[in-house]
């Protein structure tokens, strides 16, 4: 397949996102002078925004990508949960995979913003992992999603705030297995080791340092390949794709081990660049592109939206002419 080919197929995925949602607060305004009550700037707010965050902001880069994402996630019986789910329809992204729960509270995390600079981030959150209850009704709706929407790729987005734990891992993986749908995982510190059999894992390397409890000099490529492969071997992953930041990103398979540099970039904000690299890298995961096309496009995304302020989803155009540009 061409690139063009590639980006069009794309319209036809649907997509299932299993994760921990939230809302990104924004409160956007100028500094100008000090505060004499303590030492911290005084931010004269003239904007504030709402936006769709953790796995909610995957599904808004899928959408951007032209595929069909859907949630599976859970809030909380709150005026925030409303608010989420306003945003859910002001997007035109379907809420039928969310669940509510009275044991929960919706995350948000404001990030207030002085000068076009974020000065501080105030986060509402539970972090325990949900009830038996709840993950009997995460696991079924899973199910259900799968068989109903028929899903191209599943993609668990873990920002470690409880929606996702053990038993809705691996009835998920097995589930996807059984319909030979492709699975993969943006992961976090806490189920790291759990994601057994996913067909990707998208760590960065503080990720991968701390899931595997490890130091790396990540700059040694013979030692950086001994560890991912020794890891994804054991855990029975096809595919590691590492994130380097300024280096690029680094992709580990069976088949493939290769380091795609990064670009030259002008970086105002790296907010929710995993988000845009698991998302490019889980529509091609399903449309089964080759590993280094997959690792070369994941990479192009997550540096371009890093250019913006906030938390923002891909532009399709703009990647599909950065991708011609390398004639990929």
């Amino acid at each position: 397949m061409s690139i063009q080919q590639i980006f069009q197929s794309f319209n036809k995925l649907n997509v299932l996102i299993i994760g921990d949602v939230m809302i990104d607060a924004y409160m956007w305004g100028n500094v100008n002078r000090i505060s004499p009550e303590a030492p911290v700037p005084i931010v004269s707010v003239n904007k504030k925004e709402n936006r769709l965050g953790g796995a909610a902001n995957v599904a808004l880069n899928v959408q951007a990508m032209g595929a069909n994402p859907i949630l599976c996630s859970v809030i909380g019986y709150d005026d925030s949960g409303k608010v989420f789910l306003d945003l859910l329809k002001k997007q035109k992204l379907s809420s039928k995979g969310i669940l509510k729960s009275k044991n929960r509270v919706t995350t948000i995390k404001t990030r207030v913003i002085g000068n076009n600079h974020q000065m501080l981030r105030i986060d509402e959150e539970i972090e325990n992992s949900i009830n038996n209850h709840d993950t009997e009704k995460v696991i079924e709706k899973i199910k259900k999603l799968i068989i109903n929407e028929k899903i191209n790729v599943v993609i668990f987005e873990d920002y470690d705030k409880g929606c996702i734990n053990t038993e809705i891992i691996k009835q998920s993986v097995d589930f996807a297995k059984q319909n030979n749908i492709p699975t993969i995982v943006d992961p976090k510190k806490k189920n790291f080791m759990a994601y057994i059999g996913v067909t990707m894992i998208k760590p960065n390397l503080k990720e991968l340092k701390e899931g595997l409890k490890i130091e790396l000099d990540h700059t040694n490529l013979k030692e950086l390949e001994k560890i991912v492969s020794d890891f994804i071997k054991k855990q029975k992953i096809d595919t590691a794709l590492i994130t380097l930041s300024e280096k690029g990103v680094y992709t580990n398979s069976s088949k493939t081990k290769a380091l795609i540099p990064a670009h030259i970039r002008t970086i105002a904000d790296v907010s929710g660049a995993g988000d845009t690299v698991v998302s490019v890298a889980a529509l091609c995961l399903a449309l089964k592109v080759s590993p280094v096309i997959t690792a070369t496009l994941a990479n192009l995304a997550g540096g371009l939206v890093c250019e913006k302020i906030g938390v923002v989803p891909i532009d399709k155009k703009q990647l599909l002419a950065e991708a011609l540009s390398l004639q990929l």
